[in-house]
């Protein structure tokens, strides 16, 4: 079998599920299976500085081939799957030549990935795709950029002809729960900027990201004999309805697109005396941004003040739009764009609706574009990935590094406008 695909078959059927309810690093021992099995690959591999450390961030050198003042760069992806559906026995399976029709999924429970509702389904027909049996999520985020990176450096072992610089990747737990970066030691890296291996579909190519908060809002109430009520129950399930209510019914994930925000309100749990919603705030316009996280402010003061009784809101930013990073070193998006041309794909600019390690790395110190890994429909039953999209991933991988030594060291970042600013 081909050693990408081989590669990514293996590491899907290891559950690395990350846990945000945990407090360790990684949140779940289970990603240290994963994270052992790929140490062992990459000294296999002859790379060199392979280190595996306390908490499961793995790294590694590429040597350079070539005696140019190349700059250091480096390749990112993360090993967790997220927590949102179970990736408990994956069974991942080939469909070779793809029909363009309906894929039965799991017959017995009349699970089908169908481009009635996945119409980009139709741009893969004759490829090779990847699915799962329709009981777990696949895990190509970002199974699938941890195989094209080292498909990619074994490439380039095969092939000394190419010349390359030194060339640093890097493997993180925890990303799936907004922790994959916390614990990256970029000067330890030292890279001189770095590409997480972590879009979708062939041709991704992303520097904005929205700027995104965590919020969790409490109501208090008092539990009376319904029959005995009046004026002295306080239900705290409908004192969070009324906030919640007051959120911008238009402002959700499932009405919004491009760099529209949102708020998304994915759990609650309550009773009369205590009832309790998480949410989280996205926007890629930071003062946009400040002004959700103000109306969550406003709207518990005020329904806590007409209810008389007691919300709490506790807010947390996550991360912040790595554009503010990336422009001033904006040619190394250039790179990128144009080793996707070289290779057939066309770059397909964009802002993340969501977030990468590469966005807190980049407010580190480590600007950090995305590129795509090629799959679709992440964090669930119907994922899947084109085995022709991870191919092309790892040739957009390998020329990127050869495009970066051909050129003096600090052209790419001191070459103002070569790529254009948008």
């Amino acid at each position: 079998m081909d050693p990408l695909v081989d590669r990514f078959l293996r590491y899907v059927q290891i559950n690395t599920q990350s846990d945000p309810a945990s407090e360790t690093c990684p949140s779940t021992s289970r990603q240290w299976d994963l994270a052992r099995v790929l140490k062992e690959e990459l000294l296999a591999l002859g790379l060199k500085e392979v280190v595996l450390d306390e908490r499961a961030y793995l790294t590694a050198t590429m040597p350079a081939n070539t005696t140019l003042p190349v700059p250091t760069i480096g390749f990112i992806s993360h090993f967790d799957t997220s927590p949102d559906f179970t990736a408990e026995g994956v069974q991942p399976r080939l469909v070779p030549n793809y029909d363009g029709g309906d894929i039965i999924l799991n017959k017995e429970e009349n699970i089908v990935l169908s481009p009635e509702y996945f119409p980009e389904l139709a741009a893969y027909k004759g490829q090779t795709l990847i699915v799962t049996d329709g009981t777990t999520l696949l895990g190509a985020d970002d199974k699938a950029g941890i195989a094209e990176i080292i498909t990619a450096m074994e490439y380039l072992i095969a092939h000394p002809e190419i010349p390359h610089g030194e060339v640093r990747i890097g493997f993180t737990p925890d990303e799936e729960i907004g922790r994959g970066a916390h614990h990256f030691d970029v000067e330890a890296f030292r890279a001189r900027w770095a590409y997480t291996v972590d879009g979708s579909q062939v041709g991704e190519l992303e520097y904005e990201n929205f700027n995104a908060a965590k919020a969790v809002i409490t109501a208090f109430g008092k539990s009376v004999h319904p029959g005995y009520a009046k004026d002295r129950m306080i239900n705290a399930i409908a004192v969070l309805q009324e906030v919640l209510g007051q959120l911008p019914p238009e402002e959700v994930p499932e009405q919004t697109s491009g760099r529209e925000g949102f708020f998304h309100l994915h759990h609650v749990k309550g009773q009369i005396e205590e009832a309790r919603a998480e949410l989280i705030v996205r926007d890629h316009d930071h003062a946009r941004f400040e002004t959700r996280k103000a109306l969550l402010r406003h709207l518990v003061a005020e329904t806590a003040k007409r209810r008389k009784t007691k919300i709490t809101l506790d807010l947390e930013d996550q991360y912040y739009n790595m554009k503010e990073k990336i422009m001033p070193v904006f040619p190394i998006v250039g790179v990128a764009e144009e080793a996707m041309q070289a290779v057939g794909v066309t770059p397909i600019i964009k802002p993340i609706r969501g977030g990468t390690d590469g966005s807190q790395l980049s407010f580190k110190g480590l600007p950090c574009p995305n590129i795509f890994a090629g799959g679709h429909n992440f964090h669930g039953k119907y994922e899947y990935i084109p085995v022709e999209s991870m191919q092309k991933a790892v040739e957009v991988i390998v020329k990127i590094c050869e495009l970066t030594a051909a050129k003096p060291v600090d052209s790419w970042i001191s070459d103002a406008g070569r790529a254009g600013r948008p």
